[in-house]
């Protein structure tokens, strides 16, 4: 018989530091994640027991009930696992400095395969409960021949235990839901938490009697057991809409640490429009944040999929991650873990690799920027793009362009272009002339380039537009200078006056004759500060002044014809209009600047 009792729930002080903790959350509804994770917990260990022939009777379907009835205003989940006696009440519930798991994980420390006993018990998640709950009763019969119990408390160190009518195994928790929580008591909200909590709970659990989790997702498997379809139909399953991720990666370690887990690699697009916080974190299939920031590797923070590991050290929330030494062996893992299914897929497959470099780019990119050992072992299958589409290891391009692009001073000259649309007229220019030039158009290369010259020995990179060709990959050879200085000094004057440029902006300079008549050039170095400053958020810079160059060439025959012109307005004229050019081949002639140029030119026409 179970005598009636009343008293007051023990809280050792060095054990209230947990409980405050429940009480700040600010996320009420993990009330009923630890209370089904603890349900969970209490089928789990009957189990093990029954392993140990410490339970000797029929297990029958282990599972977890969760109901609610709105009119009484109460909550119930219910299992049918190992139960308590009130002694155990005594013990777990009202002396919260006990722990019921760390006792029973030392019991049987030594019986077999510990490492899928669950930590959780009562005393550690249950108040939560009283988060959103006036009073919380439980009913519980042990599995062990003792009588039943129930246990009421209005979250007060007041409790009362007395006899319960119980007949069967297992535990009822019954909460009383408070008046400023009743947005508990609704169908689609409790369904909506259990199915982010406890989707993947390794026990049966039911919602009004309808099954809601998956309790043997593909990570519980090995990868031996699986085929292609079942990792992409689990993917449909944690991202219903999604399109098909471009590969995984399955994790399965248990030393030095435990962890489990399945990596998707999604399509990634150049606009970065995927969003963070897609890797969920599990402790034994438990739900517990989808922010990863110090378990993944910050480059890798855009990949989907699920890690599951009980070594990441968690408070008794089971909520917030805490860096530790684990956590950081677990984050150099998935890192070796992801260079090493990168280097295979490359090196089993390249032209499939290459088909898939438009979405692998950013991550192996970041991750050569932010991560040193990442960066050794990805130089092997990081790729660069030309303008005809063709890919090169960093090694492979070095050696194609250094017999034609390799300056007077032995550097290697990788020339780029950021907008091959935009920058069309400088790209023609350097392939008619031999060149070679990659394409760097993604949000993330202006932090990549600056990584290669740093990286990579004698290699320097320069956009195609940043000078003229015979400056920015300078040769021995001379070219030929046509003009005279007094002809350079009247050529500056004409398109000071035809163009309204003060004279320090104007450079008369002798380059080749394929290069167009006026180039209007970028320095490289002051260009790549203001694209670094606007990818960091700092805004536009505008067209500062000094940051622009405009290059009269005087080799070109058009220049010629301007110094030829008598006419002093046809002179100005001509002179505008092949700065207009130089304008229009930048993007940079629009609006009223636009309209004047088309109506010079068909007054021209007639």
């Amino acid at each position: 018989m179970v005598t009636e009792e009343k008293g007051n729930i023990s809280i050792h002080t060095e054990n209230i530091f947990p409980i405050i903790k429940k009480f700040l959350y600010s996320d009420h509804e993990i009330f009923l994640r630890e209370l089904v994770s603890n349900a969970v917990d209490a089928t789990q260990k009957l189990k093990k027991l029954s392993s140990l022939g410490e339970f000797t009777g029929e297990l029958g379907e282990l599972k977890v009930d969760v109901s609610f009835d709105k009119e009484a205003k109460t909550i119930t989940v219910k299992d049918n696992g190992l139960g308590m006696t009130a002694d155990e009440i005594k013990k777990y519930i009202n002396q919260i400095a006990f722990s019921g798991a760390a006792e029973f994980l030392e019991k049987y420390k030594n019986e077999g395969d510990t490492k899928q006993q669950i930590i959780g018990h009562f005393g550690l998640g249950f108040y939560s409960s009283f988060m959103v709950a006036s009073q919380v009763e439980i009913i519980t019969k042990s599995f062990q021949d003792a009588p039943a119990a129930r246990w009421i408390c209005d979250g007060s160190t007041e409790f009362e235990i007395s006899a319960a009518g119980r007949t069967e195994r297992g535990t009822d928790i019954v909460l009383h839901i408070a008046e400023d929580s009743e947005e508990f008591l609704d169908e689609h909200r409790i369904e909506g938490i259990l199915s982010k909590y406890c989707k993947f709970m390794p026990v049966d659990i039911f919602f009004d009697g309808k099954k809601i989790n998956n309790p043997n997702p593909i990570w519980t498997k090995a990868p031996s057991e699986l085929q292609d379809e079942d990792y992409k139909a689990f993917y449909k399953e944690l991202y219903p809409f999604a399109a098909d991720p471009l590969f995984w990666i399955h994790l399965n370690v248990d030393y030095p640490f435990n962890l489990t887990g399945i990596l998707y690699f999604p399509k990634v697009g150049n606009d970065f429009e995927v969003k963070k916080d897609k890797i969920q974190l599990y402790s034994r299939q438990v739900f517990i944040t989808d922010e990863v920031k110090d378990v993944v590797p910050d480059f890798l923070m855009l990949l989907h999929g699920v890690i599951d590991s009980p070594d990441i050290p968690l408070n008794v929330s089971r909520s917030f991650l805490q860096a530790d030494s684990n956590v950081k062996k677990i984050n150099q893992y998935i890192t070796r873990k992801v260079a090493d299914k990168l280097g295979e897929l490359f090196n089993q497959n390249r032209a499939s690799y290459e088909e898939k470099w438009s979405s692998l780019n950013v991550f192996v990119k970041y991750g050569m920027i932010s991560e040193t050992k990442f960066a050794e072992k990805a130089k092997d299958f990081s790729l660069v793009k030309n303008l005809e589409g063709k890919y090169f290891t960093s090694a492979e391009y070095t050696e194609k362009v250094k017999p034609e692009q390799t300056d007077k001073n032995g550097n290697n000259v990788w020339l780029y272009t950021s907008n091959p649309e935009d920058q069309e007229v400088y790209c023609q220019s350097a392939t008619k002339k031999g060149y070679d030039v990659l394409v760097f158009d993604h949000v993330i290369d202006p932090h990549f380039i600056g990584h290669l010259e740093m990286s990579l020995e004698k290699t320097q990179l320069k956009r195609v537009d940043a000078d003229a060709l015979n400056k920015l990959i300078e040769k021995d050879e001379p070219e030929l200078d046509l003009l005279t200085e007094d002809q350079k000094a009247k050529l500056k004057a004409i398109f000071e006056q035809a163009t309204g440029q003060k004279p320090e902006q104007l450079s008369v300079e002798t380059l080749s004759a394929d290069s167009l008549p006026v180039l209007i050039t970028e320095a490289e170095f002051m260009r790549r500060m203001k694209e670094m400053s606007q990818a960091n958020g700092m805004g536009a810079w505008g067209d500062m002044p000094g940051m622009q160059k405009i290059v009269l060439n005087t080799n070109h025959p058009s220049i010629t014809k301007i110094l030829e012109t008598e006419d002093e307005e046809k002179q100005k004229d001509l002179a505008r209009y092949v700065y207009d050019l130089a304008l229009l081949s930048n993007n940079k002639l629009k609006g009223k600047d636009l309209a004047a140029f088309i109506e010079r030119s068909l007054h021209w026409m007639n």
